[in-house]
């Protein structure tokens, strides 16, 4: 039996945007995905996520799910956390959740686009994952919505409501800060 074919049925996944390559190697070889805060889903304690690959991809990868990811838990965080060569980044100190990924799991057979090119985030089943023959298939539309509602609103009670803070402004010694531009962090 495959690790797909393992997985229940009424598993809830995200389907959510792999915009490229480094993107998609991220979550394969570092195992995370990043939401921004601003604009992330109101629930992302799911069981999987379903990385739909963007236009961007070489022309036999683009436009279709080919890989889950269990979600093994998340965590917020900011952009220069996430990516520390990037501190001058627009975005570096903005709020990202983090979710922490297991091993990808290939699709026995990619899901493609169909006419739905482009999406945002949204939400369905493993059942409708296995079902679906192009991704307007995916959305969960029948007798299994108010489950997957049910569901859905289950996680979000059970999960910590979180309200952005500010961070103090913290004046820093000039000094200070001059010594430590010599200094190297590196990845970590």
């Amino acid at each position: 039996m495959s690790a797909f074919d393992a997985i229940e049925d009424t598993s809830l996944v995200l389907v959510a945007i792999v915009p490229n390559q480094k993107d998609l190697d991220i979550a394969r070889l570092l195992g995370w995905y990043r939401i921004p805060l601003k604009s992330a889903p109101k629930v992302i304690a799911v069981d999987y996520l379903a990385l739909y690959q963007t236009g961007s991809f070489a022309s036999h990868e683009r436009w279709q799910i080919k890989w889950l990811a269990p979600i093994i838990g998340h965590e917020l965080t900011t952009r220069q956390e996430l990516f520390r060569d990037q501190s001058d980044h627009p975005r570096a100190h903005e709020e990202y959740f983090k979710l922490q990924l297991g091993s990808l799991i290939q699709l026995p057979v990619p899901i493609p686009a169909g006419k739905w090119k482009r999406i945002t985030f949204f939400y369905t089943t493993i059942r409708h994952v296995r079902a679906a023959t192009d991704l307007s298939e995916l959305p969960v539309h029948d007798q299994e919505r108010p489950v997957l509602w049910a569901a859905l609103r289950e996680r979000a009670a059970r999960g910590e409501a979180y309200q952005a803070a500010p961070l103090p402004e913290i004046p820093l010694d000039p000094a200070l800060l001059a010594m430590l531009s010599g200094i190297s962090f590196g990845k970590q």
